[in-house]
């Protein structure tokens, strides 16, 4: 083989693909965070408010976890 091969194959990424990659790191990670957050302090917030301890903190982590897979997966269909 060529040194310029061997070179070609070794060279570190650009800044511009770093920010890039970074930048949809934290796209997903907000559409992660914020509707399991969202939905789990709204649910502690329901249980406080109207009755059975749990159940409405169960439901508002599983809303947030079901809408959070929904963005991210929306996010993903837009990238590819």
């Amino acid at each position: 083989m060529s040194d310029a091969a061997n070179k070609s194959d070794k060279t570190p990424p650009t800044k511009s693909t770093v920010i890039l990659l970074f930048t949809i790191a934290a796209d997903t990670t907000w559409r992660m965070f914020v509707p399991i957050i969202g939905g789990t302090i709204g649910g502690v917030w329901a249980d406080n408010a109207f009755g059975p301890k749990p159940a409405w903190t169960v439901a508002g982590v599983a809303l947030g976890v079901v809408a959070a897979t929904l963005l991210v997966r929306q996010q993903m269909r837009k990238k590819v």
